[in-house]
């Protein structure tokens, strides 16, 4: 038999290397399982920010509802109801007759709560009324003997017992007292009427023709009370035929619709009050229904009997701001009434057989349409919160609970020109908020992406020369002692705050490249120069004048060059500017040349924005090209290639993938930057390419509005979508990176 001979200590080490590879196993396993679990947990991060971006924009894209929240059975009155709404919270509800009677019910038990009738003198009655527009809940009684009276609809809220109850009552705004307008004591025919605390302006028409007068209040600074005087005018060769009178709430303009026709009058000087337009309506034969005035009293929507609605407002011309029809809606059901809201440009119209139709004008979007079964409204008024509808039929008065949160925003009048109110031509702009109540919102996302593009190419201009040629310089040419100290120094670069390169930008950069204009553009110039130059002095210098220099540091002869230029530029800047511009290159640029110059510019923002993206692309590209294997680059140096030739069709070849990526990742970063670009920038939503001009980024816009836009507003989700937008921009750069980058692995691997 043959004797098996037993190593000594085999078996503890056999056992120890089996120890060693479970355990190195089950590190490596743990290893892939935590690797794959940060990998899945980055990119469910991803979509639950993506998800919830689209759940806070989603609303806005909803269209609007209603419902039909009571119907209270009333007497019918002997004349047509002039007025209808109810108070903020839909809980009374009034209707006023053209006769004056106003009377309120409770929406709750549809009881009457208050029925006013108002005080005439003996003999006297009502001949005419009006009203003003929604927002001001008023109303005027023209009567036989030429005074008129002003009342207005208010609501008082009070809290016992921790209860609110809303208390209706009337008005008189001018006093108690009806006011004599016509002197001669003529009947107010078709009377119309503005009021403010300063002044009155009143329309009729009188056996003589149309007149107009107007009360000046004036405050008597020892009686601290109102003093009025009076001026008034007839207006000569003015149509008498009118079935529809209007005075703008400015009391600028004086509105007389004639059948198909509007004669506006501008009377902001009754003694030279002058025809300024006839607007003509006509339209495929069909009469006009109606003509109302949009929230802000600047545009006029007339409504057609077949089931159309125009939209005018006045636009600057070479004859002066004349109206002009803008947009128009069309396939309406055919149209008996209209009603607009108090401070938006959305407005209800109502087919004879109740269809209610709501439109908006700016995003020109039907929002919804439905029918009920309510017979014919005579009258319609919206609530001060636009949330309910109030629709008189004679003998029934119906209250709608309406929801319509986000007219203002469509995919059209977000992404396409829109011709706004006042504005000469349809155009994108940004402009989310006003002083005004009835402000129209203007909400283009257009300006804000061209912004940050415009943003992002200045910065890639300057960062990605200089990046790309470091990284080249650095990793191929460089020697190993030098480039252990300038990539860490370039690196660390990323490390400063961007709030301090914002703050530096704009405080410090932009005004001194306002004042030293020519000497930038001469330091732009000079430089290139300047390092040629030198570079060829060094190529023509002795042999043995070489050798004397240290060749680790031949690199580090440029800086006295580079800083010589520098403060060359500078000290002949304004002698340049004397010279050349008149001792003022900014007036020169913007009265001679007609180009506008800002001084936070896209110039500013792409040197300072350039600085923070450089360390991003610097770093990867230089590890990219120093990371090709040497023996590519000494073969092809020892096939009898120069080092340029190697260094192109080479290096440069293998290590695209990665120069690419760095670019797209610095591009990513430019993109998404904001604070450099809120502070660098006049943050003007403006769409120029002019390096001279500012912009308004996505990042920065969101950055200075979010802050104070109300949660759940039409503001407050669009500035979601702007995040979304930016969302969607680095990500679709990093999806074209990835697969441009895979594909020049794979062209170039076999290097």
């Amino acid at each position: 038999m043959e004797s098996q001979v037993k190593q000594p200590g085999s078996s503890s080490q056999i056992l120890f290397a089996n120890s060693s590879a479970s355990r190195r196993t089950f590190k490596d396993k743990a290893v892939k399982v935590g690797v794959a679990i940060g990998g899945t947990m980055v990119f469910v991060a991803l979509l639950l920010i993506f998800f919830y971006l689209l759940y806070v924009i989603k609303p806005i894209f909803d269209g609007a509802s209603i419902n039909q929240a009571n119907s209270i059975t009333v007497e019918s009155q002997s004349t047509p109801s002039l007025l209808v709404g109810s108070d903020e919270q839909n809980e009374v509800i009034y209707r006023v007759s053209q006769s004056g009677e106003v009377e309120f019910f409770s929406v709750l038990s549809g009881e009457k709560l208050l029925d006013f009738k108002p005080q005439l003198p003996d003999g006297v009655t009502v001949v005419s009324s009006n009203k003003a527009i929604p927002s001001e809940q008023m109303f005027a009684l023209g009567l036989s003997n030429g005074q008129a009276l002003l009342l207005s609809i208010k609501f008082g809220v009070s809290y016992p017992n921790n209860k609110r109850v809303t208390t209706p009552k009337i008005d008189f705004p001018a006093g108690d007292e009806p006011l004599l307008i016509d002197e001669v004591g003529s009947p107010l025919q078709q009377l119309s009427f503005e009021y403010t605390n300063e002044q009155m302006t009143f329309a009729y028409l009188s056996p003589t023709g149309w007149k107009l007068k107007r009360f000046i209040g004036e405050e008597n600074m020892m009686t601290e009370e109102i003093e009025w005087t009076s001026e008034e005018t007839d207006l000569a060769d003015s149509p008498i035929n009118v079935d529809q009178v209007i005075v703008t709430p400015d009391q600028r303009q004086f509105m007389l619709k004639a059948i198909d026709k509007v004669f506006v009058y501008d009377i902001r000087y009754l003694d030279e009050a002058k025809l300024l337009q006839v607007i003509n309506l006509e339209h495929s034969d069909t009469k006009v229904v109606d003509i109302k005035l949009l929230a802000g009293a600047s545009s006029i929507i007339a409504a057609y009997e077949s089931g159309k609605v125009s939209q005018y407002f006045q636009v600057n011309g070479d004859k002066g701001r004349l109206y002009q029809l803008i947009r128009g809606f069309d396939d309406i059901p055919p149209i008996a009434n209209v009603a607009t809201e108090f401070y938006r440009k959305s407005f209800f119209v109502a087919s004879p057989e109740g269809e209610l139709t709501l439109l908006y004008t700016t995003s020109q979007r039907e929002l919804l349409r439905q029918k009920f079964n309510i017979g014919k409204p005579q009258s319609m008024g919206f609530n001060p919160r636009s949330n309910g509808l109030v629709v008189d039929t004679g003998n029934k008065i119906h209250l709608f609970s309406v929801d319509n949160q986000h007219p203002e925003v469509s995919w059209s009048a977000l992404w396409n020109k829109v011709w706004y109110e006042s504005y000469p031509e349809p155009q994108y702009v940004w402009q989310s908020t006003s002083g005004t109540a009835d402000f129209e919102a203007k909400l283009s996302l257009m300006p804000l992406a061209f912004g940050t593009m415009k943003a992002a190419f200045y910065a890639m201009l300057f960062a990605v020369p200089l990046a790309i040629a470091g990284a080249i310089y650095t990793a191929y040419f460089m020697s190993a002692k030098v480039r252990s100290v300038v990539k860490p120094t370039i690196e660390i670069m990323e490390a400063l705050p961007t709030v301090i390169l914002g703050f530096l930008a704009g405080l410090w950069l932009a005004p001194l490249i306002e004042e030293h204009l020519p000497g930038i553009v001469m330091l732009l110039i000079m430089l290139p120069i300047s390092i040629l130059v030198s570079a060829l002095c060094w190529s023509k210098l002795p042999m043995k004048w070489k050798q004397r220099l240290p060749e680790t540091y031949q690199e580090l002869m440029l800086i006295p060059v580079i800083c010589f230029v520098g403060w060359a530029a500078f000290s002949l800047s304004p002698a340049v500017e004397i010279a050349f511009f008149g001792g003022d290159t900014r007036q020169f640029i913007t009265n001679d040349l007609g180009i506008t110059f800002d001084q936070r510019n896209a110039l500013v923002v792409g040197i300072a924005m350039g600085f923070a993206v450089i360390p991003t692309i610097f770093s990867i590209a230089e590890d990219a090209i120093f990371s090709v294997p040497r023996h590519l680059s000494n073969g092809s140096l020892a096939l009898g290639a120069t080092q340029w030739q190697t260094l192109i069709r080479v290096v440069l070849l293998t290590a695209s993938p990665g120069i690419f990526s760095a670019v797209m990742m610095g591009l990513g970063r430019a993109v998404g930057e904001t604070m450099i670009v809120l502070m660098a920038t006049g943050n003007t939503a403006i769409m120029e390419w002019s390096v001279l001009e500012g912009m308004r980024t996505l990042a920065a816009n969101i950055a200075v509005e979010m802050p104070e836009s109300a949660i759940g507003s039409s503001h407050y989700r669009v500035l979601f979508l702007a995040a979304f937008v930016l969302f969607v921009f680095t990500f679709f750069f990093n999806t074209i990176a990835e697969v441009v980058r895979q594909r020049l692995r794979e062209r170039y691997s076999s290097l």
